[in-house]
C-alpha cells in the first residue's frame, strides 16, 4: 500500500513555512489539524460571493448559502453513515456538542440517585458537563477504570452497569494516550440494559472510517478542526428516538415553530437544536473537509499514520531517559511521553526552537495525569501529511533536550 505523502503535503500551505529558521514540523494534530487548500478556498469563496444568513431569506444569496450549508449536512450524514440527515446537528465543536447532550438528555432522563458512567481517560469536555448534570439532577458520576497500559477495563465497566445507569460517556480514541477504545463492544453491553452511550469521536473521525450505525452509537460527537476543517464547526449525531424526546439546549430564532406570550412550540429536527445564526462558513468548510477526505485513500492514510506512530514509538523507546505514557495494544496517532527530570513545558519550548510543534501539558485530561502520577506530558500527534523524516527530527530534538539538561 503506497501513500504519496509529498504530494499530499502540497495541499497544505502552512507546512511549507519555516519556524525559528527551520522547516516546520507540525506534530500537534490532536489539538488542531491543518487545513488543505480546497477547504481554505471553499470558505473564501463563501465569504467572497455567497455570504448571507440562511434558512429564512427568500433572496438569491440566502437561498444559495442555505443550499451550501445543508449540502454540508448531507455530506456529514454520508461520512459517518448516519441513517437520517436531520439527526446530524451542527454545533461549534465537540465541547459544545457534549454539553448539548449532557444538558438536554440530563433534563429529560436523569434524576435523583441515577448514575452516569464516564471513563477515566476522558477529556475534560466529556467529564465536566456530566459532573454539572449530575450536580443539577442529584445523580452521581461513576468512573470506568483503566489499566497501566491506558486501556479501559471492560470487565469492570460491565460490572458497573446497572439499573441506575442512565448514560455512558466515553471517547472513541483518547486524546492524551491514543488508546482506541472498544466502543462497539461497550455500546452493546450498555444496550443490554437499555442504556444509551455518548461517544466523543473528536480523535477518531480524522484518522479512520467510522460508521455510527455499525457502532450503534446513541450520540456521536466530533469537531471539524481536528479533521482538517475550520474551528467553530462540529457535529452531534443522535438517534431520533432520543433527540425527539430531549428538550432544546438553547432557544431563540430558527428553532421555533410558533411563539406567543402564552406558549412556544419548537421546530422539528435538526432546527430544534440549532438556535440562532450558525457558524455558516465553518459548516460549509466542514463539508469541504469531508470532500477532501473522501478524495483520498483513507485506508492508506490510516496505515501511513499507523506506521509513523509505530516508528516514533520505537525511536523514542530507544532513548533511556524517555518514558512513553500510554502503551495500549490499539492506538491511533498519539504519542505521549516524559523525559526524566525535565518538565514537558521545557521539552516543548526547546522542540519549538527546532521548528517542531508538539503539545505540552495535561491535554485537558488531568485525571489521566493523576493516574500516571505526572504533572504533564509531551505529546506528539500525527496526521497523514507527516513523514518519517519528521519522526527522525523529533527523535533527534528529544536527544538535544536531554543534552541541554545534562
Amino acid at each position: 500500500m503506497t501513500w504519496d505523502v509529498e504530494k499530499i503535503r502540497e495541499d497544505f500551505p502552512v507546512l511549507s513555512q519555516t519556524v525559528n529558521g527551520k522547516p516546520l514540523v507540525y506534530l500537534d494534530n490532536a489539538a488542531s489539524a491543518q487545513m488543505p487548500r480546497p477547504v481554505i478556498e471553499r470558505m473564501s469563496a463563501y465569504q467572497s460571493a455567497e455570504h448571507s444568513n440562511i434558512h429564512r431569506g427568500v433572496h438569491y444569496l440566502s437561498q444559495h448559502a442555505t443550499t451550501a450549508y445543508e449540502a454540508a449536512r448531507e455530506k456529514v450524514k454520508r461520512f459517518i453513515n448516519a441513517p437520517d440527515v436531520n439527526c446530524c446537528i451542527f454545533v461549534r465543536g465537540c465541547t459544545e456538542g457534549i454539553n448539548l447532550v449532557a444538558d438536554s438528555y440530563g433534563k429529560g432522563f436523569i434524576g435523583e440517585g441515577d448514575e452516569i458512567l464516564v471513563s477515566q481517560m476522558e477529556h475534560h469536555s466529556n467529564i465536566v458537563p456530566w459532573q454539572v448534570t449530575a450536580e443539577e439532577r442529584g445523580a452521581k458520576v461513576v468512573v470506568i477504570p483503566m489499566n497501566e497500559r491506558g486501556e479501559l477495563i471492560v470487565e469492570e465497566y460491565e460490572r458497573l452497569l446497572n439499573q441506575r445507569t442512565k448514560i455512558v460517556a466515553l471517547s472513541h480514541v483518547s486524546n492524551s494516550l491514543g488508546t482506541i477504545n472498544p466502543v462497539k463492544e461497550m455500546i452493546a453491553a450498555a444496550h443490554k440494559l437499555g442504556v444509551p452511550v455518548c461517544v466523543d469521536a473528536a480523535q477518531s473521525v480524522p484518522h479512520f472510517p467510522v460508521d455510527v450505525q455499525d457502532l450503534d452509537a446513541d450520540f456521536f460527537v466530533f469537531s471539524g478542526h481536528k479533521m482538517f476543517g475550520p474551528t467553530g464547526s462540529g457535529i452531534v449525531y443522535g438517534k431520533r428516538e432520543w433527540l425527539d424526546k430531549m428538550p432544546p439546549y438553547q432557544t431563540g430564532g430558527s428553532q421555533i415553530r410558533i411563539v406567543s406570550f402564552e406558549r412556544t412550540t419548537y421546530a422539528p429536527l435538526p432546527a430544534k437544536f440549532e438556535a440562532g445564526t450558525p457558524a455558516i462558513a465553518a459548516g460549509i468548510g466542514l463539508g469541504a473537509a469531508i470532500d477532501y477526505i473522501n478524495g483520498l485513500d483513507f485506508v492508506a492514510a490510516a496505515e501511513h499514520e499507523h506506521q509513523l506512530l509505530e516508528y516514533a514509538t520505537e525511536r523514542l523507546a530507544d532513548i533511556p531517559e524517555v518514558t512513553i505514557i500510554g502503551t495500549a495494544a490499539h492506538k491511533a496517532s498519539v504519542l505521549s511521553f516524559t523525559i526524566d527530570g525535565i518538565h514537558p513545558h521545557d521539552i516543548g519550548t526547546i522542540l519549538d526552537q527546532e521548528g517542531i510543534a508538539i503539545r505540552a501539558g495535561h491535554h485537558c485530561a488531568q485525571p489521566v495525569m493523576q493516574f500516571y502520577d505526572v504533572p504533564a506530558t509531551a505529546r506528539a500527534s500525527f496526521a497523514f501529511y507527516n513523514t518519517r523524516d519528521e519522526v527522525e527530527q523529533l527523535a533527534d530534538a528529544v536527544q538535544k533536550v536531554i543534552e541541554v539538561f545534562a
